[in-house]
């Protein structure tokens, strides 16, 4: 039997941005400056490690940094209630794009205990926000390949979900969720991160 949303405890918010705005949001993000994305390691340290995480974080104007911020807020107590979780904030937005061959491997973003970590124990809920279109066939401002997949590694065999957002969609997850985007294989996927705790 096929894993489905549910059994990720996945909460979908389908209009999260509208999607002139996500547009907007991605021509933007395409003429702003960026840099290689990072991954934590020991004690809340940042590198670089193209093996495990090959993306660009943006840098993106303030104005846009602020709506999204809004919008998480909005959002904030609606998503705490459907996982029964009193959260108190978010963690800054992270503006991320995905090129042809970039990927981020298996892992958790928090509340597994397996790190030493201030930030892993404190995130409880991943969110994923989707900018632009997913197309198998190479279009302009669209991208293939590059879904979110949702892993369950004690399932015999492994059980996955293959997830692509519509543009202005929000997903949110329990942080503890193993997960990864697997290659993009043409144009660029445009997306946000963050997390509540």
């Amino acid at each position: 039997m096929p894993l489905d949303a549910s059994h990720f405890k996945l909460y979908l918010i389908r209009d999260f941005l509208e999607v002139d705005v996500c547009r907007e949001i991605t021509r933007t993000l395409a003429a702003s400056p960026a840099n290689a994305a990072t991954v934590y390691g020991v004690a809340d340290s940042l590198s670089v490690v193209e093996t495990t995480r090959r993306t660009s974080r943006i840098v993106p104007p303030p104005e846009i940094v602020e709506l999204i911020e809004q919008r998480l807020a909005a959002r904030q107590s609606e998503i705490g209630s459907h996982y029964g979780i009193g959260v108190e904030s978010y963690e800054e937005p992270q503006f991320l794009r995905y090129r042809t061959g970039d990927y981020f491997v298996a892992h958790q973003d928090g509340n597994t205990g397996l790190m030493n970590s201030e930030r892993e124990q404190w995130r409880k809920i991943s969110v994923v926000i989707f900018l632009n279109q997913h197309w198998e066939t190479p279009h302009d401002g669209m991208y293939g390949g590059g879904a979110l997949v949702f892993s369950e590694w004690r399932r015999r065999p492994h059980g996955k979900l293959h997830f692509y957002g519509e543009p202005g969609a929000l997903v949110a997850f329990p942080s503890e969720t193993t997960h990864e985007v697997i290659p993009v294989t043409h144009g660029a996927r445009y997306s946000i991160a963050s997390w509540y705790g």
